[in-house]
């Protein structure tokens, strides 16, 4: 099984052609719209387990690259108001190359006989819209999809003995076939590819030695489920 390894909300930076655009909402770039609060930290952390690994540098404010093209949110309120030629080099340049390249790798590998397992690491926020997420880990997958509801349930057995005081739920606090990077690849490749979105609470982010321990049990957790 090759492990390709993704992080699609990595950064807040701005390309210097867009900063001008954003220059009043700094404060917007900070929170977790602007990116994913620890995810390119827990990337990191996990690159060497990768046969290839890949993040975008990017905020997601700019073009969301965990969306469809034609999704409503594919432009954040700002990037929205961009003339459509920046638009569409937006999607070419940033959008379309940095899923292209993802793409040709899984591609590539199942062409080898190869089984693609991919882990795209992201984060969310302990609270959204006044709503508390009752977990603390999150496994997204396709239930429709055996291979990846078999290999889901395995890692889940894998973080709750190595993270006993935590929750680990499956679908939650997003369902894995909702409009996303994984859902687009599952339809582009129907057989030996496996789509998992790891959601980890930011609330498990917030020192150094709480980061540390977590990068730690996860990479033993993913190592033994490959």
């Amino acid at each position: 099984m090759k492990l390709i390894l993704t992080c699609e909300h990595a950064s807040n930076l701005l390309p210097s052609q867009y900063q001008t655009h954003f220059e009043s909402e700094q404060h917007r770039l900070n929170t977790h719209e602007g990116f994913d609060l620890g995810a390119f930290e827990v990337y990191k952390s996990l690159q060497d387990l990768a046969d290839y690994s890949s993040h975008y540098p990017w905020s997601r404010l700019l073009i969301e690259v965990n969306r469809s093209l034609h999704h409503p949110r594919l432009f954040s309120s700002i990037s929205k108001h961009l003339d459509p030629a920046e638009k569409n080099r937006l999607i070419a340049d940033f959008y379309e190359s940095y899923r292209h390249q993802i793409q040709q790798k899984i591609e590539d590998s199942i062409k080898a006989g190869e089984q693609v397992l991919h882990v795209s690491v992201h984060s969310f926020t302990p609270v959204l819209n006044g709503s508390v997420r009752e977990t603390e880990l999150g496994i997204l997958y396709d239930p429709r999809r055996k291979a990846e509801k078999d290999w889901a349930e395995g890692f889940k057995k894998e973080l709750k003995s190595g993270f006993g005081q935590y929750r680990v739920r499956m679908n939650y606090p997003y369902l894995g076939k909702a409009d996303g990077f994984t859902t687009s690849l599952r339809k582009k490749f129907q057989e030996h590819y496996l789509g998992i979105e790891l959601e980890i609470n930011q609330k498990l982010l917030q020192s150094k030695d709480e980061i540390q321990a977590l990068k730690s049990t996860l990479n033993l957790c993913l190592k033994n489920s490959i």
